[in-house]
């Protein structure tokens, strides 16, 4: 059975189907010893070669889910130049090599999948899909009705920062329900209302919640978690 090249590139656990389709493009990645750079391209998976940097491409037979409670201080790049703790170095899969869904900077904890699943990572982060991700914020000074305006959007360089809702828990606390998750996006569209963030925790993600894992803990993915985040996870209704 044919799949897109990118598809195939994501399902071998190599890096998400976005970036394989940046890979392609590179002209970084051969079909039987040829270079190829359309993103409509095809293979047979039983039939085909497929390489990246001289070594041939294969599918994983067992695809491996994980939620991991990350702390603050810990990165969830692959690599990090001035050596400061990675997230991937808390979960230990034997044989496995798993890729984090999204990212969650080095100030922030919480919620992060990690899996080998290209596919499904590719359905919960790109934006077309709208998968919720839900955060509790914790900030220095009291909020204001002023915090309302997140809801309608606020001015960046890369267009409006908007939240799909937010729910008062106290003073100083909040959730809040993004569905594109951009880089450092809370803290940002919080700073241009004046609020300093104390602490950033995500909570949920799709139909998959965080629930009494501590940080540094993680455990893997249930089926049925799994099912409900292939079925629901870029259709989820906020609470």
């Amino acid at each position: 059975m044919e799949m897109r090249v990118s598809k195939f590139i994501a399902q071998a656990g190599i890096t998400s189907r976005r970036k394989a389709e940046k890979l392609i493009l590179q002209g970084k990645i051969k079909v039987n010893g040829k270079v190829v750079k359309e993103l409509t391209a095809q293979v047979v998976p039983e039939k085909d070669k497929v390489e990246y940097n001289g070594k041939i491409i294969k599918i994983e037979e067992k695809l491996v889910y994980v939620m991991l409670y990350k702390p603050r201080g810990y990165l969830t790049a692959s690599s990090d130049k001035y050596h400061r703790p990675l997230a991937k170095e808390l979960v230990q899969v034997l044989g496995k090599r798993l890729f984090p869904v999204g990212r969650l900077d080095l100030d922030s904890e919480g919620l992060l999948l990690m899996t080998n699943d290209g596919d499904l990572t590719y359905k919960l982060t790109h934006p077309k899909f709208e998968c919720e991700k839900e955060y509790f914020v914790e900030t220095y000074n009291p909020i204001k009705d002023n915090v309302n305006a997140i809801l309608q959007g606020i001015p960046s360089d890369e267009g409006r920062l908007k939240a799909e809702s937010f729910e008062r828990v106290s003073p100083k606390k909040i959730k809040i329900v993004l569905k594109e998750g951009r880089k450092r996006e809370i803290r940002r569209m919080l700073g241009y209302l004046g609020y300093k963030v104390r602490r950033l925790k995500r909570i949920r993600e799709g139909p998959v919640s965080l629930g009494d894992l501590k940080p540094g803990q993680y455990r893997f993915l249930t089926k049925k978690e799994i099912a409900r985040l292939k079925k629901e996870g870029g259709n989820v209704r906020t609470r």
